[in-house]
């Protein structure tokens, strides 16, 4: 494989990674969150499942083996309530569109728009939950703040929403995880 295969595939690693952290995370928000947003999350649920799997195949097609989600993530705060819920799922989003903007970084052609999509797609639920937007999707947790994650706290890690609780993949490498973090 060449160099940009190997970043393509690491970035699809890193993207897998933060979508095992999501569809964790959203566990936990599923199981917090009030019954008048219960079926968003429900719909994001199912998207990063469908993402997760669809990531799942594409590296196996390149040759690699998936990574594979962990028993369990470390959530970046408690989640007691509704209201820390839609806090979870604003941050979940934010990580996995940081992970997908490595992506879009590392990929070409028809993968590249497929993560340009996925980006859009969490940038979009990450402002319905938040109420608001940023102004940058994906990059916001590249300065460190309440959003980023660590490989600790990406989906798989134990930090993240979904990395102590949540997913880590957003760390802002091609090869982080999106877990949720305590």
């Amino acid at each position: 494989m060449s160099e940009a295969e190997d970043r393509e595939l690491d970035a699809l690693q890193a993207a897998l990674a933060a979508e095992h952290a999501a569809v964790y995370g959203y566990g936990v928000v599923g199981g917090r969150i009030g019954e008048e947003r219960r079926a968003e999350a429900r719909t994001a649920y199912d998207a990063h499942r469908a993402r997760r799997d669809a990531l799942a195949r594409e590296v196996r097609d390149r040759g690699g083996e998936p990574v594979a989600a962990a028993a369990g993530y470390a959530l970046p705060f408690a989640v007691p309530d509704s209201v820390a819920a839609v806090r979870l799922a604003a941050e979940l989003e934010d990580r996995v569109a940081g992970v997908y903007s490595d992506l879009v970084r590392a990929a070409g052609g028809d993968r590249r728009a497929t993560a340009a999509g996925a980006l859009r797609e969490a940038a979009v639920r990450a402002v319905r939950w938040r109420g608001g937007s940023v102004a940058f999707p994906g990059l916001a947790e590249r300065g460190g703040g309440a959003g980023a994650p660590d490989a600790t706290d990406t989906p798989g890690a134990a930090d993240t929403p979904g990395a102590a609780d949540t997913p880590d993949t957003a760390s802002g490498s091609a090869s982080g995880s999106a877990a949720p973090t305590a």
